[in-house]
């Protein structure tokens, strides 16, 4: 048997182990590929729309995760209408893939005014009074955005499924879910 350069992918609790690792060092470290998961949501008219988002925090013994947004955006009206999403990650040193489907609360106002103080100056125009994210423009930078606590939110991702691929020499993806309490289920890559 040959020894795997990836042995966390060989056993169902290790891996799951691994998929917490590599998402609770992105909420520090602003290389890591689970930094900038994909967000899918379904759109009001039921299209799919994704968008890179940053990963906040991440806590495996509740199994949520957190993404910051402006309240203005078009992901809110969504999530709205259909709480539900799913994040996408790619790590290609590890040639993991993890697709994590889960139900969102939106969360505002005091719930998350010391998100808020924590947050750099400098990061705080990302949730503006100003135009809404997506509104047209005249030109490439015909906007202000003035930095509004208001606009600030936050996306609360309860998981109800992780599921990991790896490509190793020998393919493996499993799943592990909410209703099983993440136990995990090898499926076929």
């Amino acid at each position: 048997m040959a020894i795997s350069e990836h042995p966390w992918a060989e056993e169902l609790p290790l891996l799951y182990d691994h998929l917490w690792a590599r998402l609770t060092l992105s909420v520090n470290d602003r290389h890591a590929p689970s930094r900038y998961p994909t967000l899918a949501t379904v759109s009001e008219n039921g299209m799919p729309q994704a968008r890179t988002v940053v990963l906040r925090d991440a806590d495996k013994q509740a199994a949520t995760l957190a993404i910051y947004t402006d309240i203005h955006s078009e992901k809110i009206s969504a999530l709205r209408a259909t709480p539900v999403a799913a994040l996408h990650v790619w790590d290609a040193a590890e040639q993991l893939q993890i697709r994590i489907e889960a139900n969102v609360t939106l969360l505002t106002g005091e719930a998350i005014s010391e998100q808020w103080q924590r947050l750099p100056e400098h990061a705080r125009s990302a949730y503006s009074s100003g135009p809404a994210p997506g509104e047209p423009i005249a030109d490439s930078l015909a906007y202000t955005k003035t930095p509004d606590e208001n606009a600030f939110a936050v996306l609360w991702l309860d998981i109800q499924a992780i599921e990991a691929l790896h490509l190793g020499q020998s393919h493996r993806r499993a799943e592990f879910s909410r209703a099983n309490n993440w136990v995990g289920q090898w499926l076929v890559p």
